[in-house]
């Protein structure tokens, strides 16, 4: 475990509290206000799409691989979705069967993840067929400050040189 990871996941819920009030909170909320059924999140952090999922969503499972994240993460999941489950696993390597959900969800992550394509194939693989990957992206272009702004602050924990561009069809 490294010491930066540590450092990470105790400053970025105050670091993007800011940004999430400006403007990426509602971005969050209309994004996952598609989601439905059998969901998965992908690098779920500290949980904070956990505000977001509505009544749609049949069950819900998150990975995240940093184990200073899951700790955080998994006391926000028992004070505000205690049915949820959680995992430790990358993206590229997800634990489960073919087809298993009907929403699959990626947000400010794939710029962190080291092999994109390999993760994108495996999110593909793991939604049913007519199944929805919803999608933002780091400091993804949307006219909003508040965009721009997450972009730079949660900037240092993608690797340099890296590009989140999302898959086509991909909703977000």
């Amino acid at each position: 475990m490294s010491v930066w990871g540590r450092i990470f996941a105790g400053i970025y819920d105050r670091v993007m509290a800011k940004t999430e009030l400006a403007g990426l909170g509602a971005h969050r909320e209309s994004l996952l206000a598609e989601a439905s059924g059998d969901v998965l999140e992908i690098g779920a952090g500290t949980g904070t799409n956990l505000l977001y999922y509505g009544s749609a969503v049949r069950t819900l499972t998150f990975t995240e691989p940093e184990k200073p994240m899951v700790r955080r993460l998994q006391r926000r999941i028992l004070e505000r979705r205690p049915d949820a489950k959680l995992l430790r696993a990358p993206a590229e390597d997800l634990p489960f069967e073919d087809d298993s959900f009907d929403t699959v969800v990626a947000t400010l992550v794939l710029c962190t993840v080291d092999d994109q394509p390999r993760a994108l194939r495996e999110l593909r693989r793991v939604l049913r067929p007519g199944g929805r990957l919803l999608f933002r992206r780091t400091g993804t272009r949307t006219g909003s400050r508040s965009w721009r702004t997450a972009g730079r602050r949660t900037r240092g924990s993608c690797p340099r040189g890296t590009s989140s561009t999302p898959p086509p069809g991909a909703s977000g």
